[in-house]
């Protein structure tokens, strides 16, 4: 495979796991080099070590909340110290909580909100001056389908998800003459731990089988199947490549064909 993302610096949010491993490695094997941003010291550092081992590209990590506006400014700068300025930022971090409207209360709300758009809004506030600096940059929002259509028992999910496919049509807008795009990636239900979590809580609360449990998350794929997180990374790395330069401010589904938009 050709590296077109050599000397380019990536940070990926929410880097240890699920979607961020599989996004991050996509973006090394094209030559990236790559910094993981999460909270769980151990997990990003097995995963760093592994991107780095197949794919021949400096790998590192730090420390970052996502909630915490101070944290993950800090842990970019420190990234951009060590590795040079993050030209490429994909926000993955994210939380999916369930309950019905009139269960969820503002702690909720403000939780799914701080991660899932402020996060976002506040790496993307740090990464983007290096970016303007450059006159060269792409940031990538790991949204949902969530962001797109209606979700029942999900609101404050929805609603964040939306808002952060508003944020990118924005962001898109102001920099589209700076050399920077801005796009959002908008999966269905994908083969994560967030999505092996759900389907635990409907067996425990339906009495369903997993298997059942399954079949009723992807019924509305055509495709009849969860996306993997490979898919998810192959679309990123697309959008932060030559080829995608005109591309900005769009919501890219992965759903199989469920929305068409």
């Amino acid at each position: 495979m050709s590296r077109p993302l050599a000397g380019k610096h990536a940070a990926v949010t929410g880097g240890g796991r699920g979607l961020g491993v599989a996004i991050a490695a996509a973006l090394a094997a094209r030559g990236a080099t790559v910094s993981l941003l999460g909270r769980t010291a151990k997990t990003l550092d097995a995963a760093a070590q592994r991107i780095a081992s197949e794919h021949g590209t400096a790998v590192g990590s730090a420390f970052a909340d996502i909630a915490d506006e101070k944290s993950i400014t800090d842990a970019i700068a420190a990234c951009a110290a060590e590795r040079g300025p993050v030209t490429v930022l994909v926000n993955n971090a994210g939380i999916a909580v369930s309950a019905p409207f009139l269960k969820s209360d503002a702690r909720l709300w403000r939780e799914v909100l701080d991660v899932d758009l402020m996060g976002a809004v506040y790496a993307t506030r740090a990464a983007l001056p290096g970016m303007l600096a450059a006159g060269w940059g792409r940031v990538v929002n790991v949204a949902s389908t969530a962001g797109l259509t209606g979700m029942a028992y999900v609101t404050a999910y929805c609603a964040a998800k939306h808002a952060l496919v508003g944020f990118t049509r924005a962001l898109a807008m102001e920099t589209a003459r700076k050399g920077i795009t801005v796009n959002a990636i908008c999966p269905g239900y994908s083969d994560t731990d967030i999505v092996g979590e759900a389907l635990k809580n409907i067996v425990a609360k339906t009495g369903m089988s997993r298997d059942e449990a399954l079949a009723n998350l992807v019924a509305h794929n055509p495709q009849g199947r969860l996306i993997a997180p490979d898919e998810v990374g192959e679309a990123v790395a697309w959008l932060c490549g030559a080829g995608a330069g005109s591309v900005t401010g769009q919501s890219i589904v992965l759903a199989g064909g469920e929305l068409m938009p």
